[in-house]
């Protein structure tokens, strides 16, 4: 089933009208050079920033569904970390949800391992306990599509697993999941990967042939070096 459906979605001067697909339970991995539209694709998609065109997830129109049914259709997580209100961790779980439910919110404490950090105000944790919050915030409502913008940055190895864990388990259970990050070493958890520069997506394929194609050395001006992982492209 697809889950996706955007048509002609763009922000004018940062990322052409662009068409994409995404099947429910898909795991799909956003790459590109700096500056070339990851962040504004995602913006795009989630309807931020009065982007262009039609997005639709599950056959509803994000543009004309209410807030309440947006939470359920989708959750745009951004790269920013930054919080100064002192909520507690808990209760920034919560704005996550229509409505508060306790019962949600403890399975996502213990899920991220915030037990310890549960009252604490969130603008006094550190930028990787902040990234575990934001995420379970992401992820309370259990929509149908997560965006997620650089999620894996600012952890620990540990918590690099365990995202990557997560969401593998979120696309097995049916949501479509869209991860942009750097580490093009991750590339291989995911099943599909996009990559995009100058404002378009140049490559959609399986992480195994992108990172074979002549094109993406290109794009990134590296090349494989052996034993070394990249090298810059002379």
């Amino acid at each position: 089933m697809t889950s996706l459906i955007a048509r002609q979605v763009g922000i004018p001067d940062r990322l052409r009208p662009t068409d994409l697909e995404i099947e429910a339970g898909e795991l799909v991995a956003l790459v590109g050079p700096n500056g070339g539209g990851k962040t504004s694709l995602l913006r795009a998609l989630a309807r931020i920033e009065g982007a262009d065109g039609k997005v639709a997830i599950n056959g509803d129109d994000v543009d004309a569904a209410p807030s309440a049914r947006r939470r359920r259709l989708l959750s745009f997580l951004p790269a920013s970390r930054d919080i100064t209100w002192p909520i507690a961790v808990r209760d920034v779980i919560a704005l996550g949800l229509d409505q508060r439910d306790d019962g949600r919110i403890h399975e996502l404490i213990a899920q991220f391992e915030l037990e310890a950090l549960a009252d604490r105000p969130v603008n006094r944790l550190s930028t990787g306990e902040r990234a575990r919050v934001l995420t379970a915030r992401a992820l309370a409502a259990r929509p149908a599509l997560l965006l997620l913008d650089e999620p894996l940055s600012n952890l620990d190895p540990y918590w690099v697993l365990r995202f990557l864990e997560q969401f593998r388990e979120s696309a097995a259970s049916g949501q479509a999941v869209v991860v942009a990050l750097h580490d093009l070493s991750l590339l291989p958890h995911f099943q599909r990967a996009l990559l995009i520069a100058e404002g378009a997506i140049q490559m959609d394929a399986t992480p195994a042939a992108m990172l074979a194609d002549e094109r993406f050395g290109e794009i990134f001006r590296i090349q494989a070096d052996p034993g070394q992982g990249w090298a810059i492209r002379r």
